[in-house]
Order: C-alpha cells, then structure tokens, then sequence
C-alpha cells in the first residue's frame, strides 16, 4: 500500500498540488485521472520520488520515503517498477538486454541468471522468441510496450507506476497492454499506479480510481461508482466518455 498524505508540491512560485491526500491498494489497479495541467503527473512523479514535495509525507507500506538517505534510496528503488509514457527503451540494447539493464544494475545475479530472469519476464508478456535479439526500431510499438513491461517487473517489484502506459497505442493493443498491467498485478500482488487518459482503461480496469483537478483531490472511488459523483468538473470531464459507461 502506498499513502500520500497532505502533498504539497510547487513549483517557483505556484503550487500545483494543494494538500492532495490519498491511499492506493495492493492487488489492485488504483487510476489517476484528470485533464491535462491537473496535477496527476506531478503527483504521480511526487510518488516515484522524482520530485520531492515541499510537505507532506508518502508511505509505502508504512515506510516514509521523504529525504531519504542515498543507501535507503537505492534499496527502495530495487522494490519499484517504472513503465515510461513513451516505453523509454535504450535504442543501443536488444529487447533481452532492455530487460535485463535493472538487473545488471542492480543485482548480484551471475550473467546466466540475469539472463534466464530476463527470458523469463519477456516471456510472461508474451513476446515472440524471434524478438529478443531485435532492437527495439525493429519491433512494434505495442511489443515495445511489453518489453518495457517486462523490464518494469524484473526486479519482482512491490510497487509499479504506470505513466499514461497506452499512449501512442490503437485500442486493440491498448485494451491488451491494460489487461497485461492488470493479470501482473494480481499475479504478482503489486501496488500499481497509473497515471491515464485512456477512459477504456478507466472501464476495464480501474479498480480504484482517483480525480485530480487543478492540484486537488477532488474524488475517489471505483468505475462502478464513478457516475454517480456530484462533483462539477468530474462531471465535465466524465461527459464526452459517458455512453461507455452506461
């Protein structure tokens, strides 16, 4: 479990996210939605611990992240997996050596091992043996983004943030990335965040869902409930996707 409790985060002289409290589940898909400019990749960032707040404390699983020192920080980036809006693959590594980088980095895992887990993530995303050899120009953007998954459970991670994970995506593949994120969260008990514009993921995955609107937290809940929020810029944003709910 991971709690954001009274952020505050700004930025020169503005503030973009105003005492945002919240509790995201283990074992379940926990969504962060809202417009753009409405504070939800800073939060998510805040999170991650790629922005420090300038209040407030974030706890994963009870444990404080705020200032911590560089040793703690290292062990606390080994329980995290981070899936990039753009997959954020190195264009110079094959798609096995993408998904063994966290494990050359941070392991003591001899090479045959490193290599044996990395076969085994790419192979838990169903990526074609034909493909571990290619780089990553020579692959689809959606078996990019399974490689990029695979890289982002590597390590076995406690914790999984997802940064609008279908971008770029045709909603085929998107619907397939998102149930891939899902059945690994189960499988593997994961705390996952992710960060969306997609309302199909919204409604086919969001388990818990929080709204973000000009740096506040101003709804959460599930997709079941999600139309019956009496909140006015919820509402405006919910309007264009309201037929996919119903």
């Amino acid at each position: 479990m991971i709690e954001a409790i009274d952020i505050h985060k700004t930025f020169g002289d503005r503030e973009v996210m105003h005492g945002i409290s919240a509790t995201f589940e283990t074992g379940k898909t926990n969504l962060i939605i809202g417009k753009s400019g409405s504070g939800k990749t800073v939060l998510l960032k805040s999170l991650v611990g790629l922005y420090q707040p300038e209040s407030g404390d974030i706890l994963f699983d009870g444990r404080s992240t705020i200032n911590l020192s560089h040793k703690r920080s290292l062990a606390l980036r080994r329980e995290i997996g981070m899936l990039f809006q753009g997959s954020a693959l190195f264009d110079s590594l094959t798609v096995e050596e993408n998904v063994r980088f966290p494990l050359d980095m941070f392991t003591n895992m001899t090479l045959q091992e490193r290599k044996n887990q990395a076969i085994a993530c790419l192979e838990r995303v169903n990526m074609p043996k034909e493909s571990y050899k290619l780089f990553p120009s020579e692959i689809s953007g959606g078996m990019q983004k399974r490689a990029a998954i695979a890289r982002a459970i590597a390590l076995r991670p406690k914790y999984l943030f997802c940064d609008e994970p279908n971008s770029g995506l045709d909603p085929l593949t998107s619907s397939v990335i998102d149930n891939l994120i899902h059945e690994i969260t189960k499988e593997y008990n994961i705390t996952t965040i992710i960060n969306t514009h997609d309302m199909n993921s919204v409604i086919n995955i969001g388990e818990h869902i929080i709204f973000i609107n000009s740096g506040n937290k101003e709804w959460d809940g599930t997709r079941e409930t999600i139309l019956q929020a009496d909140i006015p810029a919820m509402k405006e944003f919910l309007e264009p996707y309201r037929l996919r709910f119903e």
